[in-house]
């Protein structure tokens, strides 16, 4: 078994109020014993991190005091490569164990975001994967980091209040074809339509659907998951799957 959690953020006037606010709500998952925990897209004042460590050093502390993997959300990075959005992972030894880069920016964010090559897996409490945002709308990035041993997809994102509706069923059909549970964290506020959300799967008499929990206000939130339970049914309906053209 393994708690998985999500934190839904509002808007705050900084980056250090945003990640005081924050740090309140991981530490209260922390003390739930959560293992792994996903924020937002973008849900800072500023979303261009110049140095992880310095901007996420209270989080660092946090993972390694409550033994908890965070991942802070996905931000612009800016190399000598160019710009990217990233999600950074901290470890629950409080260091930094990686970075899943959005493979597919959207609209305006093609203008200036190089897009990432590579779905990864990254394992600590289990093995998951990343899906940043508009990536979900792509049904081989979610497909891919399965077949790659994903167990629990988590996706920071921020989306819209008029575009929630397609987002939840993006995410549940996400879910619902890999046979897998996704925890999908969002912004909430006057332009940002909230509703996180977490997908487990229920079977009855061969029939999955989809449970669905559904964060309100800023609040986070865990649940535990027998991530074993979901194998048998991925492994059935990946089978299933015919070649053709």
């Amino acid at each position: 078994m393994v708690k998985l959690g999500l934190i839904q953020t509002t808007p705050q006037s900084t980056n250090e109020k945003g990640i005081e606010c924050a740090s309140k709500i991981l530490k209260k998952l922390g003390k739930r014993d959560t293992d792994i925990v996903c924020l937002p897209e973008q849900w800072l004042k500023n979303n261009e991190i110049n140095d992880f460590d310095s901007e996420f050093s209270e989080f660092k502390k946090i993972a390694k005091e409550f033994s908890m993997t965070i991942i802070p959300g996905a931000f612009y990075e800016t190399t000598k490569t160019g710009t990217s959005i990233v999600s950074p992972i901290i470890g629950s030894n409080g260091d930094f164990v990686g970075k899943q880069e959005k493979i597919h920016p959207f609209d305006y964010e093609k203008n200036n975001v190089k897009p990432g090559k590579e779905a990864k897996i990254f394992q600590t409490a289990c093995k998951f994967g990343i899906v940043i945002c508009y990536d979900m709308v792509f049904p081989n990035v979610a497909n891919t980091l399965v077949k790659k041993g994903a167990q629990v997809l988590f996706s920071p994102s921020r989306i819209v209040k008029r575009g929630i509706e397609p987002w939840k069923m993006y995410v549940q059909v996400r879910s619902l074809e890999n046979r897998i549970p996704i925890l999908a964290a969002n912004v909430e506020s006057q332009k940002y339509g909230g509703n996180s959300l977490m997908i487990d799967l229920v079977e009855n008499n061969k029939v999955v659907t989809t449970k669905v929990t559904k964060l309100k206000g800023e609040y986070g939130l865990n649940k535990e998951f027998d991530l074993t339970k979901y194998e048998k049914n991925r492994k059935i309906r990946f089978s299933d799957s015919n070649n053709f053209q």
